[in-house]
């Protein structure tokens, strides 16, 4: 699965951030750093936390049923 960032609806909250940091890095401001990348298996769990986490839904995973 594809992770993607919609940065123009990225507000800063940071909610992504606070489920894995490591996966959802973010800059001084709060606002999300994501690159568009393949997510693997092993994080999928974290990465759907941090989707779900976004007030905003700056943040999708493609291909996730």
């Amino acid at each position: 699965m594809r992770l993607r960032l919609d940065r123009d609806l990225c507000v800063g909250h940071a909610q992504c951030y606070a489920t894995d940091p490591g996966l959802f890095p973010i800059d001084d401001e709060g606002f999300s750093l994501v690159d568009d990348q393949e997510v693997p298996d092993s994080r999928l769990v974290a990465a759907r936390a941090g989707v779900n986490a976004c007030p905003e839904r700056a943040l999708r995973l493609e291909g996730d049923a």
